[in-house]
Parts: C-alpha cells; structure tokens; sequence
C-alpha cells in the first residue's frame, strides 16, 4: 500500500487513556489508514517522528471562537497548541440563529461587534464557515442568550410562552441543521431572570433531537451546589446529556468546596450522563460584572470602551487614582472586560484530574489583552500538570482533551488514533513542551508543538502555519442519549 504520508517513530498515545506504544502511522486522504511497523513503505511525503509523542489532535470543548474561525480563519492561537477542533457557542452566546441591528446584549458583544451577527439560521453560519475554510475543524452550539437577543426587547424576566415557543422553534431549526446542541450562561445579567420551566421548555428539545446541553451556571459562588442541583435537574427533564462549563469554586468564600462539588457531580453522574470541563488557571476572564466586583481578589481590566487607556491596570488602582469606590470605577468603565483572580489552586487541580472532566481553553480571542488560556490551556496542562508534577499520566491528560470529549460531543471518528479515524493529530515533544503565555505576555505560541495535522492535511509545523487550510463544519450526525456510554 502506497500512503499519502508516513509519521515514523512516534510513542503514540492514541487517546483512550490506554497505554502508549511505539509505532509508524500511515495516512491516506484524511483517514489514518495503518499503524504498526511501516518504515518500508512508500509514501509521498515521511515525516520522522524521532519518539516524539503523537496524539490525537486536540478538541477544545470551550471556547468562543464563533466569528474569529470566519474573520481569522488561521486560528493560530489553537493550531499553535495542537488544537484541531473547536466547539463554538458556549455560554449561552453563538453568532447563530442570529441578526442584530443595534447594540450588541452582554456577553454577546466578547464575540465581536454587531456586524459579526448576520446569521439568521444555523445553516447559514455553517455555511460560512465552510466557506472561510478555516484550520481547524469546527462545531457549534446553539445559545440561549442568542435565542433570547431575537425575540425578547426586555431581558430582565422571564420569557413568556409565546418567546419560548420562538426560541424553541429556532432551537429545533438549528439542532435540524446540524448544531451540537444548547448551551446557557445563567450567571450572566441578560439570562438569569431565565427560570427553570424556561430552561427545560428549551433543553427537552434538545433531548427530544438526541442533543447535548451545555451550562455556565447559575452561580459559581456561594450558591454553586444549589446551581449545579438546577443543572442536573433541567439535564433530566430533557432526558439530554450535561456539560456544567468551567466547574470552579469561585470567590475567596468559596474555596476549598471542590470536594463537595465534584462529590455532586459524581452522585448525578450514576443516574445521568454529566460531565465538566476546566481550565488549568486560577483566574477567570470575562464581561466586567458589577456583581463579581469585590476587594477579596485582584481584578484587572482588559479593555474598556469610555476608557481604553485603563486596559492591563488592576480595578484597585482605577479606583484610587480616580478617587471612587471599586463599584463606581467598575460601572464607569463599563462595557469592559476583566480577569478575576478569584480561585484557589487546590481546588482547580482537583477539578481538572477528576475523570469526570474534559479540558477547554475559554479563551475570548476578540480581547486585546486576553487571558493566557487562548494561547497555552492545552499545553499547560499537559507539561505542567502532568509532566512536571504528576498530577495524572499523560495519557489521562491526553484523553480529558481528546477521546473523551469526542464521545461527549458526538465528534464520530475523532479524538482517537486507531485505523479508519480522521487524521487530525498532534505531534509533541514532550520534553520542551511549554505553555509560554502568561498574564503578563499573554499572546505567545507554545514551545513544543512540532506538528498539527487536520484532515490529513498539514496545518502547523515548526512554527509556521500552512495557507493549505483543512478544517470543516462538523455538523452533528450522532444522536446522545442520556445514559450513553463514554467511551470513543
């Protein structure tokens, strides 16, 4: 058998959390096509491993990314960190089903002006993505403050039966189309007037279509297990598999309860399917939120429209030098963006071993300083968390980024290196692997990340992204089920 390309010599992890091994991968069109001893083989291009790990190209479960894979379709700040998939639309903010003539509703506006919002069907986001043919491939959810922005003017209540009935007529649209599913950003002004009866009206579609749900919940403060409670409980009314995004103790009265919260995830997940993703930092990033505005934890603005001239400055010092408390220096500065530091290692690292988990960067890729996860989360977690202090083996990293998040997002095919799998893959060197991004230079590719391959196709090596870009829309063609099994 002639191979399009011949990786030789990789220690292959292959995404399963299975031990690794040794061996060449041989790649026809965009499917791995053979594993095992292939040094004898003819192929068109070979590209020498060196016993550099190869993995299954990583899939970032969260991220915002929704108009940035059409605007900035090189998606450097994933591809430069293995990353070959995205999942768009979380938080209960996707550029779909989706027009806008006036101000952009908040959080909406961390993914771009209003202009970036012109697409008033799924199919017609879909669209453009395909035609922007970004790097890496790329899956959408659908989200709930979207659905709210088209047919409600007032967001401070509840929907009425006739806007639930629009949004869910939207929802079962898009979901038709090809959305992954639904996701919701309750703790955000402009969805938590949302009640539950809202919520499942919502996510019983999604359940009813063989979706996944996705939240940021509630309250990731004083309140969290009672919000993860609300979550677990509008999953199982939709009879639909759960995402809680970014599981975090947040607020300096709430560290030290990752025990308790993961012990509810745990005690919901041997009746439901549930899962989490995680960030590997101890600070969060977002819109500046009056209500997390507090002197218990350092908070640094990132960008401000009335004062662009205060970004990469602490509230703190604002505050002082304008002579006005925390609170009124927040609301002059508003819309703006910022990064709390407002979690405790200890609990962060518990989140982020625990098997329930996958790995997301939630990254904000329109932010002029943004946090460090766009560019290192995956590396971070791999060199730092695993290789440095042996949190968890490799493989169990790389499975929490890989295998495991294909199987939850119904991604058939991908996350996995076996025969017949799509050849999106990553090739590392583990021992210079480093996330090299940090708050203070937050846009700086990682070192370590040899080759990324999407499609078969490569997209970034040694450095240097290809003009060949391979990336797709990855419509959902799998139906979840509640209790589905895990496994890729």
């Amino acid at each position: 058998m002639r191979f399009d390309t011949l990786i030789l010599d990789v220690q292959v992890i292959d995404g399963t959390g299975a031990p690794s091994y040794r061996a060449d991968i041989g790649i026809v069109g965009e499917r791995i096509a053979a594993i095992g001893d292939l040094a004898g083989a003819s192929a068109r291009m070979r590209i020498e491993g060196k016993g550099r790990c190869l993995a299954p190209g990583f899939i970032d479960v969260h991220t915002h990314d929704d108009t940035n894979v059409i605007r900035t379709p090189e998606m450097l700040p994933k591809l430069s960190q293995g990353v070959t998939t995205v999942i768009v639309g979380n938080c209960g903010i996707s550029a779909s089903p989706v027009t806008l003539a006036g101000d952009v509703p908040d959080p909406m506006n961390l993914l771009g002006n209003a202009e970036d919002f012109r697409y008033p069907t799924f199919a017609a986001y879909a669209a453009a993505v395909d035609a922007a043919r970004p790097s890496v491939n790329v899956a959408a959810l659908i989200g709930h403050t979207s659905l709210r922005s088209q047919v409600m003017a007032d967001f401070s209540r509840p929907a009425s039966e006739a806007e639930i009935a629009a949004m869910r007529e939207r929802l079962e649209r898009g979901l038709g189309e090809g959305a992954l599913g639904l996701s919701s950003g309750l703790a955000y002004r402009n969805a938590f007037h949302a009640p539950s009866a809202e919520m499942e009206a919502l996510v019983s579609a999604v359940g009813a279509a063989g979706g996944i749900y996705t939240t940021h919940l509630r309250d990731e403060f004083a309140g969290l297990l009672e919000a993860m409670d609300e979550a677990f409980a509008t999953a199982r009314h939709g009879r639909v598999p759960l995402v809680i995004s970014h599981l975090k103790c947040a607020g300096a009265g709430n560290w030290g309860n990752a025990p308790r919260a993961l012990a509810r995830l745990e005690a919901a997940a041997r009746h439901q399917r549930a899962h989490c993703d995680c960030y590997p930092y101890t600070a969060g990033s977002s819109t500046l939120d009056l209500g997390q505005v507090t002197d218990e934890i350092e908070i640094v603005i990132t960008w401000s429209e009335p004062h662009p001239e205060q970004a990469r400055r602490t509230l703190q010092a604002i505050a002082t030098d304008w002579g006005v408390s925390l609170h009124e220096a927040a609301t002059r500065l508003q819309p703006a963006g910022a990064v709390y530091h407002n979690m405790h290692e200890d609990d962060m690292r518990r989140v982020l071993v625990h098997p329930l988990s996958m790995v997301g960067s939630d990254g904000l890729p329109n932010d002029p300083h943004p946090h460090p996860r766009l560019w290192g989360a995956f590396p971070r977690v791999l060199a730092r968390y695993s290789r440095d202090l042996g949190l968890m083996p490799l493989t169990e990293a790389v499975r929490k980024m890989t295998g495991l998040s294909a199987a939850n997002f119904g991604l058939e095919g991908r996350g996995v290196i076996r025969r017949g799998a799509y050849a999106d893959l990553t090739l590392f060197d583990l021992d210079s692997l480093e996330d090299v991004a940090d708050f203070a230079r937050p846009i700086a590719p990682a070192r370590g990340i040899a080759l990324v391959m999407v499609n078969g196709v490569i997209g970034y090596r040694n450095g240097e992204t290809s003009s060949d870009r391979a990336g797709r829309m990855l419509r959902r063609t799998q139906r979840l089920t509640h209790h589905q099994e895990e496994r890729p």
